[in-house]
């Protein structure tokens, strides 16, 4: 797979797998948007991919649940490398996980304080909505591109306590993705979603049960990305797909 001159952004790109695909991506001759909250972490990582020369790396400073700077980092991108071919919308995390929710305090979702499952949406469905509204005027102007979301097992599972983060991948999954792809394919616009199982981003994930008897590891999520991307995989659109290890057959209970 080759990329040279592409143009990816890549949000929630400091960390975890937002992180692997911006440096895949740059490692393939690319040129990456890369956009988080965490200024330091962000200005770090940046550095270390422009240090190595191939695929051109620019730090955008983004919180996903503000569409004005959602629009900046937009135009950042096109005014840098005057185009936009793909969009992989990687910023997410379940609420009460991210927002540190004492359980004991909070035993139960009723329980939980409305405005923690508040930026639980905002974050997990209404980043990747903005992004994609943003994104979608550049790539209809350019006749072409590609937006990958990024779903969850948990989006088939459901969660009787978290349930900020399924509600959000269900929608990122056969809501928006249908219909992104629906809306894009007069422009030569595609939308996939990929739909991990556990993932080694944090070590609770190795406690997940899959049919292999493991987690994955980030590489093989973003080597799926890829594909997509890549002049192999032009074919599919408005898919969402799992890559779970088989926990999505495995039976409940």
């Amino acid at each position: 797979m080759e990329f040279k001159d592409k143009v990816a952004i890549s949000t929630g790109a400091a960390s975890g797998m937002g992180l692997c695909f911006a440096e895949n991506w740059a490692a393939l001759g690319g040129n990456v948007v890369m956009c988080d909250v965490n200024e330091a972490a962000l200005r770090e990582k940046v550095a270390e991919i422009n240090k190595k020369g191939q695929g051109k790396a620019l730090g955008v400073l983004c919180d996903v649940r503000d569409y004005a700077q959602v629009c900046a980092a937009r135009d950042k991108a096109v005014e840098a490398f005057g185009r936009i071919d793909l969009l992989c919308n990687f910023a997410g995390g379940t609420a009460v996980r991210m927002q540190k929710v004492d359980r004991q305090k909070y035993p139960e979702f009723p329980d939980v304080p409305i405005e923690v499952y508040d930026w639980g949406i905002d974050v997990n469905l209404k980043g990747p909505f903005y992004f994609a509204h943003a994104v979608l005027k550049q790539m209809r102007e350019q006749q072409g591109g590609l937006i990958v979301n990024i779903g969850s097992i948990t989006g088939q599972e459901g969660d009787g306590y978290g349930m900020d983060y399924p509600t959000s991948k269900a929608g990122l999954m056969f809501g928006l993705t249908k219909s992104i792809a629906r809306f894009g394919s007069k422009y030569g616009i595609r939308c996939n979603c990929v739909s991990p199982g556990p993932v080694m981003t944090r070590a609770a994930m190795a406690n997940m049960k899959t049919l292999l008897g493991r987690a994955a590891e980030p590489q093989e999520i973003i080597d799926l990305v890829l594909f997509l991307a890549s002049d192999k995989g032009q074919f599919i659109n408005g898919e969402n797909i799992m890559i779970d290890g088989g926990r999505n057959a495995m039976g409940r209970g």
